[in-house]
């Protein structure tokens, strides 16, 4: 099975949307259904990361009510600066940052998504090609799966002092480690919501928050790499591939909004240490049975 078809299509969304908000690597899932089942080259490492946004949908449409709260938040903030700044559009430094994060807590929630992301966007888009390249293998999945569970049992048996507990908490330092720690999803087999779960801990956000944030991160950075990557692989796409990579949006699409909603409940009442076996006894199969 190594062309796309609307079967495997399936398959691949209902992988993508089980795995994508959860700290096990949706990347690394793809590469090693699509070994398993024959589905390997460029057209499958780039449908892996293409076929992501129909995952990304499922959050705008989820969080629909705070996404649109935070944008028309941010935009009556930006109306009342701009008037107090005689129509400047920048954020002045006159009050203090506590003073500003509460009068602006829209816009510095922006403002922190936007330093979040960048740090991983700048190394991707330097390290893209050769990770894909040479990172794309079962083997490398296997390695960063154990690696990955090692660290958040390590995290999670940590005593830590949780200093957010709402994302209007969420500062825009807390972004920049967050975004730091997002960099190493770049990796297959890390996991971008494992990452960014793991970095908003180890800031002190709650595990609740760490979660939420993680999906609003989740939209600039998976967006940004969809539209990239499927912009490059144009010419690799033939009609019948968008055709199949539209049926695995749309199944991705689905099978995510289902698993957001149990995963926030989960993450209140719950560690993460049942991922991070998960992760290792992955580890371990993929080592022992792929050669």
């Amino acid at each position: 099975m190594n062309e796309w078809g609307p079967v495997l299509a399936i398959i691949l969304g209902v992988v993508e949307g089980l795995t994508e908000f959860l700290p096990v690597s949706s990347t690394g899932h793809l590469i090693l259904v699509g070994h398993t089942l024959g589905f390997t080259g460029d057209v499958a490492a780039n449908a892996e990361i293409s076929i992501q946004l129909g995952a990304i949908l499922a959050v705008i449409v989820f969080e629909r009510e705070k996404i649109g709260r935070l944008l028309s938040g941010a935009w009556q903030e930006q109306k009342s600066l701009r008037s107090a700044t005689g129509h400047s559009t920048r954020i002045t430094w006159s009050d203090s940052l506590k003073t500003s994060m509460r009068t602006h807590p829209n816009l510095w929630f922006l403002l922190g998504l936007g330093i979040a992301f960048l740090p991983a966007a700048s190394l991707g888009l330097l390290a893209h090609g050769w990770i894909k390249s040479y990172l794309f293998t079962p083997q490398t999945v296997a390695a960063t799966s154990i690696l990955g569970g090692i660290i958040i049992l390590i995290v999670e048996a940590t005593k830590r002092t949780s200093r957010a507990d709402s994302l209007e908490q969420v500062t825009a330092t807390h972004a920049f480690w967050i975004g730091v720690a997002q960099c190493a999803s770049l990796i297959p087999g890390m996991s971008r919501s494992g990452s960014t779960i793991i970095g908003g801990l180890l800031v002190g956000l709650d595990r609740k928050v760490a979660t939420e944030y993680s999906f609003f991160l989740a939209l600039p950075t998976i967006i940004a790499a969809t539209v990239y990557e499927t912009w490059k692989a144009r010419g690799t796409f033939t009609d019948q591939d968008f055709l199949a990579l539209g049926i695995g949006m749309i199944v991705s699409f689905l099978v995510a909004w289902a698993v957001i909603a149990v995963f926030l409940t989960y993450v209140q009442r719950h560690t993460l240490r049942v991922f991070a076996y998960y992760r290792i006894i992955l580890g371990i199969v993929v080592m022992l049975v792929v050669r």
